[in-house]
């Protein structure tokens, strides 16, 4: 594999684990709990693209609907592993949320099977030439890093401009003064659970082409975004971006230079070195305690 066509392949599945970590960040910032159920979200948006594009549902309608399911299930993860443990002041919603991913997980293959498939696309079905060199990546290689990078500027506007989002930085501020100026704390975390969720079903559906759809794919897509998620810094959304497209660089330039078998070994070391320098990530900043 060329140099050229392995970075681009890095920095789109780099883009990938960053789409998902974003949903880390959303969640975190506003009310401290993270999803550890956004692998499965991943998994059940490109197994319902297949499933309701098998079925015969145009493209459009189907990458709708799956979205929309996997929000839901972010709604059903905050309201069953999430707010019941926040009420209680407990931490167990940690385990819950990965028992609930589990659950979806084993679910979803009762449904689709466990045998790997295939997902035709439009934009990974013959690749890119300049001239009559084959750059030897996809369309959909270049698009991902550019949705990633689209969404990200999007959520941060939406946060920063909109009633909403200013809703969801005053709860993250502080959730008792939100609540008594009138905005419903319960509704703004669960709608940040459905948009994480949301962000990770388009992860999955983006990745698919470019590999296979499976029940088991969101375990190494969750375990990698949340590796991205703190390698950039929970608090920063910018530091995400940048970490995954550093992460996503250093496993092509790895698995080209010394073989994939390396490639997990590096990748993670790497995350280690970087937070023993820096223990709240590229760009994210140290939280004051109050005492």
């Amino acid at each position: 594999m060329d140099i050229v066509p392995a970075l681009l392949t890095g920095l789109a599945l780099g883009s990938v684990y960053g789409l998902i970590a974003l949903g880390f960040h959303i969640t975190s910032s506003v009310c401290g709990a993270l999803n550890f159920a956004q692998g499965a979200s991943a998994m059940m948006g490109a197994v319902l693209l297949w499933m309701l594009t098998q079925a015969g549902w145009p493209v459009p309608v189907a990458v709708c609907v799956a979205i929309g399911a996997c929000g839901l299930y972010g709604l059903i993860v905050e309201r069953a592993a999430i707010r019941p443990f926040l009420a209680r002041k407990s931490d167990a919603w940690l385990m819950a949320t990965v028992a609930l991913g589990l659950v979806c997980d084993n679910g979803m293959m009762l449904v689709f099977g466990a045998e790997p498939r295939s997902m035709a696309s439009p934009l990974a079905l013959s690749s890119m030439r300049l001239g009559r060199a084959d750059l030897g990546v996809y369309p959909l290689h270049l698009l991902i890093p550019v949705v990633m990078l689209v969404l990200a500027a999007g959520i941060d506007l939406f946060r920063r401009k909109t009633l909403h989002g200013t809703a969801m930085l005053a709860v993250a501020q502080n959730r008792d003064a939100a609540s008594i100026v009138g905005i419903p704390v319960g509704r703004v975390v669960a709608a940040a659970f459905a948009l994480s969720s949301a962000l990770a079903g388009i992860a999955g559906m983006m990745v698919a082409p470019l590999s296979h759809v499976e029940t088991g794919m969101g375990v190494a897509l969750g375990l990698k975004a949340f590796a991205v998620a703190i390698l950039g810094g929970l608090g920063s959304a910018w530091g995400i971006v940048a970490a995954a497209l550093l992460f996503g660089l250093v496993e092509a330039i790895v698995t080209l230079g010394i073989g994939s078998g390396y490639t997990q070994i590096v990748t993670f070391l790497l995350v280690i070195i970087v937070l023993t320098l820096r223990p709240d990530g590229l760009l994210g900043r140290a939280q004051v305690r109050k005492v």
